[in-house]
């Protein structure tokens, strides 16, 4: 494989508890990123000093605080204002590809040489990542609806050029900012694609921050927000039958769907991009009755 760099960015905010063995897998990597950006976002517990204590001894890795935004609650808008501000940091430095990275994954040593390698099989491809795998009931297990189509916020590793054709990401409080940036991608004529064979250990879910049927609520209400056709809402539901809380779960995420819909809230997102993924969406739909194929 033909040498390719890399850069990282890491928006942490109170990882204490999961933060070093980030760092552990990243720094154990058999292609080491040239330059990681860890932004703290006014972490409150022992964040800091654990990123400190190894930016003393790494000198790719550039620590950032921030503390300037008002609410620290645990939105998404926090953490893309973060990410933003490490893409700031590294905008004028030299790399080929640029990743976004969670403070809570973890992954085989290989696992960004892996990555590199597909995309150079692939010219076209913009956007890459493994599979997630979470604990459940103590065994790590994929997460369900992983799919090929997407690959998850916290892993996400862009080709330069496709980020840099994004431009800056929106920070939508109800998140999404992961998906925003895949149809942008795809708007461009970039491939969006995740590995069944590459994987990512996510050790802490959006379930246990913020508990199932919240997260169900803010799931519709964020894909209101990036402008989500209600009958494909509606069919990916019902396709989550089998998580749990089963029916109540499905339910309480169409009640944030629609209840944002008859208030008809702010969308952030331009017309442009709604005509786009609506008209993804229908075409996924069309294809899921013709081939039963998962509308994830």
């Amino acid at each position: 494989m033909k040498y390719f760099s890399y850069v990282l960015i890491t928006a942490a905010r109170n990882e204490e508890k999961y933060i070093e063995s980030t760092l552990k897998a990243v720094l154990s990597q058999t292609i080491l990123p040239d330059k990681w950006v860890i932004i703290s976002d006014a972490s409150t517990d022992r964040t800091d000093d654990i990123i400190k204590s190894y930016q003393k001894n790494y000198n790719i890795i550039h620590f950032i605080r921030i503390d300037s935004h008002n609410d620290h609650s645990a939105d998404f808008a926090s953490k893309v204002i973060a990410i933003n501000s490490g893409y700031e940091f590294l905008k004028n430095s030299v790399y080929n590809f640029i990743g976004h990275l969670d403070a809570d994954i973890t992954f085989e040593p290989s696992y960004y040489e892996d990555i590199l390698k597909k995309f150079e099989e692939n010219p076209k491809l913009g956007i890459a990542g493994g599979f997630i795998l979470e604990p459940i009931k103590g065994k790590y297990e994929y997460r369900p609806y992983n799919t090929s189509r997407s690959v998850a916020g916290g892993i996400q590793v862009f080709r330069r050029e496709c980020y840099e054709s994004i431009g800056e990401l929106i920070p939508l409080r109800m998140g999404g900012e992961d998906w925003y940036a895949e149809v942008k991608a795809r708007m461009n004529g970039w491939e969006v694609k995740s590995f069944k064979n590459i994987h990512v250990y996510h050790h802490k879910s959006g379930v246990l921050v913020r508990g199932r049927l919240k997260e169900s609520f803010r799931q519709g209400v964020m894909d209101y927000n990036l402008g989500s056709h209600p009958l494909f809402e509606i069919m990916k539901c019902i396709r989550r039958i089998t998580e749990k809380p089963h029916f109540l779960g499905i339910l309480i995420r169409i009640l944030g769907f629609f209840w944002a819909y008859f208030l008809r809230r702010d969308k952030l997102v331009s017309e442009e991009f709604i005509k786009y993924i609506r008209r993804e969406q229908l075409m996924l739909i069309k294809d899921f009755f013709a081939t039963k194929r998962s509308l994830e």
